[in-house]
């Protein structure tokens, strides 16, 4: 009750606002006989008003609720012209052209009302039908408004709405294609092997060749299943990692001291350049690791023999912390753009599985860095990919 007070008050104290204009031209008999006019109007009309804005429902549908407002300021109009020609005594001919003109400007502004609103409510009526499209499964959407409204926009936010569901669909097949096909060829693999050894058809000598080639696939299939759902817990947010200061230098060389067997296996050189005035990150120490091996990892693979592997950290403003994983490999697609930390989007037109990875590895990263209130990109262009991350300064 305290508002609705608060606005009728508020009118009341308009009408005296606007009654003493009257008062240095007219005098005080005019102030008074304004106020006894126009306050009363402006309580009753807040009143009115209020009512109807808080019990909308028992008038269904805009078109009635805004048809009520505009007859209750014409009525306001109406009667106001009427209670002056009468209290101010104003002659018979006067206050009938007076109730001419406040007639006429009612029944114009009453049009000029319906027209208006009737504008807005087809924009309204079109954005509503597109919203029941999207929940029916439609989601290529060209809404058709008018106006350069608040509705026009609500309408570009239900395309864009549509569009962003459209993608994320599309991704969600890609999803379950790539993992389907990531699962199939081992599950295919481990049961022809295991159909073999049920039969007998191996000689003795390779029966424990096909027992080690069951085991890299099953722990190919577990190491699967453990990115996959590490990845949903980082989409989801579900992360509970205790943040601590961390020496990115230390963290680095060690990084590289675990990665340089596979790297000599693979001909490729990885060294470290790391900046004197490096400060400290904030973050959790296993997770960050984590993000340098998938990176590491991903740019050995594709660096050719006799090629190298270089990882360079050095401070950046915010106060924050940037770290680059740089190879001379063949470089990532320029289409591919920010879709490379997709999950199993591995580069120029490769699909998942045929480098040895299931390419989850670069979303993995994304998601642990995002975790960190950080970010990453491909950075810069040429020969060789350079994947940089920011984090924030301890």
């Amino acid at each position: 009750m305290r508002a609705p007070a608060l606005r009728i008050a508020a009118a009341v104290a308009l009408a005296v606002g606007v009654s003493a204009i009257a008062w240095p031209i007219y005098g005080s008999h005019a102030f008074v006989s304004s106020l006894k006019i126009l306050a009363p109007i402006g309580a009753l009309t807040t009143l009115l008003a209020d009512l109807l804005a808080n019990h909308r429902g028992w008038i269904r549908g805009m078109r009635r609720q805004l048809g009520i407002l505009a007859v209750l300021a014409s009525a306001q109009l109406a009667v106001a012209v009427g209670l002056f020609a009468a209290l101010m005594f104003v002659s018979n001919h006067d206050a009938f052209f007076m109730v001419l003109a406040a007639g006429y400007a009612a029944l114009v502004g009453l049009a000029a009302a319906r027209l208006v609103a009737r504008q807005a409510l087809s924009d309204l009526d079109a954005v509503r039908g597109a919203v029941a499209q999207v929940g029916e499964g439609s989601r290529e959407l060209q809404i058709a408004v008018r106006g350069r409204d608040e509705l026009a926009l609500l309408a570009a936010d239900v395309e864009a709405m549509a569009a962003r569901l459209a993608s994320e669909e599309r991704a969600r097949r890609e999803l379950v294609a790539s993992v389907s096909h990531d699962l199939r060829t081992p599950i295919t693999t481990l049961q022809l092997i295991a159909q073999g050894l049920e039969d007998g058809i191996f000689e003795p000598e390779r029966v424990r060749e096909q027992l080690q080639l069951m085991s890299t696939h099953v722990r190919a299939l577990g190491a699967l299943i453990d990115d996959l759902f590490e990845l949903s817990r980082l989409e989801a947010g579900d992360v509970h990692w205790s943040m601590q200061r961390v020496q990115l230098a230390q963290l680095v060389q060690e990084t590289i001291d675990a990665m340089r067997p596979q790297a000599d296996a693979e001909r490729v050189a990885v060294r470290a350049e790391l900046d004197q005035r490096l400060a400290p990150a904030r973050g959790n120490p296993e997770q960050l690791q984590r993000v340098l091996f998938n990176l590491m990892q991903n740019a050995i693979r594709h660096t050719p023999a006799d090629g190298s592997v270089v990882i360079r950290a050095e401070p950046a403003p915010g106060p924050a912390v940037e770290v680059e994983v740089a190879d001379t490999g063949t470089g990532i697609d320029r289409g591919l753009g920010a879709r490379i930390f997709e999950p199993f989007v591995q580069g120029p037109s490769r699909v998942a599985g045929q480098t040895g990875s299931a390419g989850l590895g670069l979303a993995i990263a994304r998601g642990i860095v995002a975790a960190h209130g950080g970010r990453i990109w491909v950075a810069g262009s040429g020969p060789g990919t350079r994947i940089r991350f920011s984090l924030p300064a301890a």
